[in-house]
């Protein structure tokens, strides 16, 4: 391969929308194994999050993704390989991208406790606004104006700010 060349296909795997119109390949040699790549992202895909059973299989996989994808660039970079060979490779990296690229894109969401977090959160906000909007910022919990205090209206011996007359 002319360098020309490998410049040209290291371009196209490095630019930034290559994976765009691109299918996930059906099935992909990764460290030594074949890995029906396809089948096993639109698995994971149908699912919208990733349950925690899964999520280790995921990382795993996204992993070996990586370190495939890394060693076909390596091999384009530096190998001394016909040019046929490398568009082949291009082509392999491209794909391992887009699989990469839908695995990224799933939540790893545990949906109860994200629930309680969020429940958890309103809560807090909730408690805020209320104490902001009754003007006891920096009050504690059942101390602030109007609960008993000394020369709050309508309460206690009538020498408040009425002196208590009506």
């Amino acid at each position: 391969m002319r360098e020309f060349e490998r410049k040209r296909l290291l371009e196209r795997v490095n630019r930034e929308a290559a994976t765009v119109g691109v299918d996930i390949p059906d099935v992909v040699e990764v460290q030594g194994e074949e890995v029906e790549l396809r089948d096993f992202v639109f698995e994971i895909n149908r699912r919208d999050t990733i349950p925690s059973g899964e999520r280790d299989r995921v990382n795993r996989a996204k992993k070996n993704l990586r370190r495939e994808r890394r060693e076909r660039l390596d091999t384009i970079e530096t190998g001394e390989i016909p040019y046929e060979q490398g568009e082949e490779l291009a082509d392999s990296i491209v794909g391992i991208d887009r699989a990469l690229n839908a695995l990224e894109q799933l939540r790893s969401v545990d949906l109860e406790s994200e629930t309680q977090k969020q429940t958890a959160a309103d809560r807090k906000r909730w408690m805020n606004f209320l104490q902001q909007a009754l003007g006891h910022e920096d009050s504690g919990v059942g101390a602030g104006r109007g609960r008993g205090g000394r020369g709050g209206r309508g309460q206690g011996s009538g020498s408040g700010t009425y002196g208590g007359q009506r």
